[in-house]
């Protein structure tokens, strides 16, 4: 009698373990988690958008050329910087650095590039509206490449004169443009741009917007390369086994990133950031000029003579939706930053628009604590996770990284 009770109370207790076993596992998903599990994906991820204010986007000559002005450290003051400098094509196209460095040192972190082509706004800030507006800026910079326009127009002349014309036509005559000349250099170099008549002033712009326009081609080509999660959601997405691709780990990590961690807030689509600008209480790095964000970006966006409505735009009258439309900056967007993607971040730290923070266990601290902004307001609020759940996030965003062999 005693055996059988012993037996019967073992079946028992087994059958209890069982039980809470089964619970303690992950549950399946559910239609609506799979759903948002696989817009997450790339396979969710829409063809390159049109830009139609860069007639020569989609021109492979035009890429050509862009990838070799990409390159040329001959784009600089001091002959050793180039866009490829601190865009590192076997480092996710950024440069591991808190700051970047050109010839100076800047206040902000190089972003990745990949996808970018995707994003009405460019910069942390959104100040530029296109690749091609943006790839002008550094090149006037006097902290990264440290040049000016006219400079510009006669290295074209000199080095690229034949695969310029063959896209956008004759270069203009420069004989009478000085050496260097800009509305945004100082001293002689804004003393030589004012000298210069409406219609010089037209040329050099011109050529120097084709500049942005060929580089732009190229980076369009720059494109996210997959993970192991890619190919989490391709199994899921497919009803086939999922089991081995992500850990347990990544995988509690991946439910906590789309529930409990509200990531997808701000880190939602194939290219896992909104392209949107948000204060989340980065703090200030001491030393650097005040940087506001999105709330004086928006002004300069639409002051800028190279943005999709400028007279050095491709774009049509109905075109230009995003910048036709585009509000003031209100009380929200001081200290906004737009995120980047997550895709490949564990691989590159330190983190935040001037890096802040040194590891993506930082971060994740930063993001549970939600400490209040240095200027604004920030939109976290804390979140509460336990240190198993952070490490478990932290896993998942290891996942992200660029199957071994990808760039």
């Amino acid at each position: 009698m005693r055996t059988s009770t012993v037996i019967v109370a073992a079946l028992v207790i087994g059958s209890a373990a069982a039980a809470w076993w089964t619970l303690a596992k992950p549950q399946p998903w559910t239609e609506e988690e799979t759903r948002l599990v696989q817009s997450l994906g790339l396979a969710s991820l829409p063809p390159l958008p049109a830009d139609p204010s860069n007639a020569v986007a989609v021109d492979p000559d035009a890429a050509s050329l862009g990838k070799a002005l990409f390159f040329d450290t001959r784009l600089s003051a001091n002959n050793k910087v180039a866009c490829g400098t601190c865009h590192l094509p076997d480092r996710q196209f950024q440069d591991d650095l808190p700051r970047a460095k050109g010839v100076g040192e800047t206040a902000r972190r190089t972003m990745p590039i990949a996808g970018t082509a995707y994003s009405p706004w460019v910069f942390w800030d959104g100040r530029k509206d296109s690749q091609w507006a943006q790839a002008l800026g550094p090149l006037e910079s006097a902290v990264e490449h440290g040049t000016d326009r006219a400079y510009i127009a006669h290295l074209i002349e000199a080095h690229y004169a034949d695969q310029y014309a063959a896209l956008f036509g004759p270069l203009p005559t420069l004989d009478a443009v000085p050496d260097h000349a800009s509305p945004n250099g100082l001293g002689a170099v804004l003393e030589d741009w004012l000298a210069l008549d409406e219609s010089q002033k037209d040329a050099i712009n011109r050529v120097f917007a084709d500049v942005g326009k060929a580089i732009a081609a190229y980076e369009r080509t720059i494109t996210p390369q997959p993970s192991r999660f890619d190919a989490y959601v391709d199994h899921l997405a497919a009803g086939e086994d999922t089991s081995g691709i992500l850990s347990d780990q990544e995988e509690d990590g991946l439910r906590l990133f789309v529930g409990k961690g509200e990531c997808t807030k701000c880190h939602n689509g194939p290219l896992l950031t909104d392209n949107f600008f948000h204060n989340t209480g980065v703090t200030a790095v001491p030393g650097l000029p005040g940087d506001l964000g999105r709330s004086v970006a928006v002004e300069q966006v639409l002051a800028d003579p190279f943005n999709c409505l400028g007279p050095y735009s491709d774009a049509g009258p109905g075109d230009c939706a995003e910048l036709r439309y585009l509000g003031q900056a209100g009380h929200e967007m001081i200290r906004a930053y737009k995120p980047p993607s997550l895709r490949g971040v564990a691989s590159r730290p330190p983190y935040m628009h001037a890096g802040q923070i040194a590891t993506l266990g930082e971060v994740l601290v930063h993001y549970n604590t939600a400490p209040a902004a240095p200027d604004g307001h920030s939109e976290l609020a804390p979140l509460n996770l336990n240190p198993t759940e952070l490490a478990a996030l932290e896993a998942f965003l290891g996942a992200l990284d660029p199957i071994e062999g990808q760039p």
